[in-house]
């Protein structure tokens, strides 16, 4: 059973105190702030400057977005909302009622991004039922992207602070 304990002082479930854990963290905010709407945020950079064809492009990678997150949410949307309810219950009963670090690393990465989901979802709609197209297009993309860095600003922070405390009260190595 060498092999089981060598595995799990790799990928330690003591996820505070865990490299990947932060790593992980700063990845996914780093990832749901560069694509606003499936836009890399350098596309729509060189939209806003040049126009032309980079906000083709743009018009055309959000609109793709949109129309599948919504066909998505239409489809599937009453078992999307039951599905991520049992999740996110779940992992509130073993994070708060059991005290479990992992459930509770994983309601710091979760909740914030089913706030995501729904500024998404909101902007998506907004988009479909206006037919957005060119600077009115790249204004909701800004001001949809600053919404999101402000969510990851501080899911960050809160996640920062439950982190240290954990690992004061509990004790970095256990």
């Amino acid at each position: 059973m060498d092999w089981y304990r060598m595995i799990f002082e790799v990928i330690d479930m003591r996820s505070f105190s865990n490299l990947w854990f932060w790593i992980a963290l700063a990845v996914l905010w780093s990832t749901t702030s560069h694509f606003v709407l499936g836009v890399p945020h350098d596309l729509f950079r060189r939209a806003l400057r040049e126009g032309g064809q980079p906000l083709t492009d743009t018009e055309h990678l959000a609109h793709i977005y949109c129309r599948r997150l919504l066909y998505i949410t239409r489809m599937g949307g009453l078992f999307l909302v039951a599905f991520l309810s049992f999740l996110t219950t779940g992992l509130l009963v073993l994070a708060v009622v059991y005290g479990i670090e992992f459930a509770q690393a994983l309601l710091c990465l979760l909740v914030p991004l089913l706030l995501v989901g729904f500024l998404n979802l909101r902007a998506s709609r907004a988009v479909e039922r206006d037919a957005l197209t060119g600077d009115d297009l790249l204004a909701l993309l800004r001001r949809h992207r600053m919404a999101l860095q402000t969510v990851g600003m501080f899911a960050i922070f809160f996640t920062g602070m439950f982190g240290m405390f954990q690992n004061v009260t509990r004790g970095v190595f256990g």
